[in-house]
């Protein structure tokens, strides 16, 4: 290929590319720069400039540790749950059975609904006072619980994984049916038996589907914001006050878009990390199949 040739092959690659490259310029890049800006000021107005400041109040604030820890859990808990629930429904539901699109179209609507109506929905279920859960509860003879107040973040974990698990569910799929079905015939001849086939074959297989649905998870953990603010409110006493809500009172309850930026840049760097590290984690995986 002549010189001249792959100067115009790169100019028209420059050129399919360049939209996209000026969307992420303008909705992602910008964005970033604008609230590291923000984060070095303090102030209603963000006026002030307090160079690292903020980003020092945070690193010390204990409530911004809290709600970190909190968010922590409540993300270890939706993707360790979202894993496990939407692998085994994945399985179940690659089998030849009757029904299984039905299936496999309803456990995704929850996924499709808006988390608004999600929210609420769920907030007046589990509502302790006229919620149909503690109605259903009461019909069987069982006692009614305050779902919002005695366990909150364990109800907010179980409110995401029926939110989530059928998108989890669906990528499974997808995986599964991309297994050549040579490996598990090989595998069978050799006499293995079910459960040697999914640990030997179909699970480090599935290693990519399972890295990305991990990271997917973990990033959406972390940035959640509708469920906790629709359902708990952060509380009680803070049991469900998760990092993007107390950034989001920081801004626009107590007015100091300064502190609540550098909040979320930190959020940021941490999102970062962890995404780089699962993929590092990923490829060893994949390099030692």
């Amino acid at each position: 290929m002549t010189g001249g040739l792959q100067r115009r092959y790169a100019r028209t690659a420059l050129l399919f590319i360049t939209p996209a490259l000026v969307f992420f310029a303008l909705f992602f890049y910008l964005p970033i720069g604008n609230v590291l800006a923000t984060s070095t000021m303090t102030g209603v107005r963000a006026d002030q400039f307090v160079g690292l400041g903020n980003f020092s109040r945070a690193l010390a604030d204990p409530t911004v540790r809290h709600s970190f820890l909190v968010t922590v859990g409540f993300t270890l808990g939706v993707t360790v749950g979202a894993v496990v629930l939407g692998l085994a429904l994945a399985l179940l539901l690659n089998q030849n059975l009757r029904g299984r699109v039905l299936f496999r179209a309803l456990l995704l609507v929850p996924h499709l609904t808006s988390v608004v109506v999600v929210g609420l929905m769920w907030r007046n279920i589990l509502n302790p006072n006229f919620g149909i859960l503690n109605r259903l509860l009461g019909s069987l003879g069982l006692p009614a619980q305050n779902w919002l107040t005695e366990s909150p973040l364990l109800t907010l974990i179980g409110v995401q994984l029926w939110s989530q698990t059928g998108y989890v569910m669906v990528i499974f799929l997808a995986g599964l049916q991309g297994i050549p079905q040579m490996f598990h015939e090989a595998a069978l001849i050799d006499g293995a038996g079910a459960w040697r086939r999914f640990r030997h074959v179909t699970l480090p297989l599935l290693a990519p589907t399972t890295v990305f649905v991990s990271i997917m998870a973990v990033i959406g953990g972390l940035q959640m914001f509708g469920l906790p603010y629709l359902i708990t409110e952060g509380g009680p006493a803070g049991a469900t006050n998760l990092s993007i809500l107390h950034v989001y009172r920081a801004a626009f309850d107590e007015r100091n878009f300064g502190y609540a930026s550098a909040m979320s840049f930190l959020l940021l760097l941490v999102i970062v990390a962890v995404t780089v590290v699962q993929l590092r984690a990923g490829k060893k995986k994949e390099v030692t199949l």
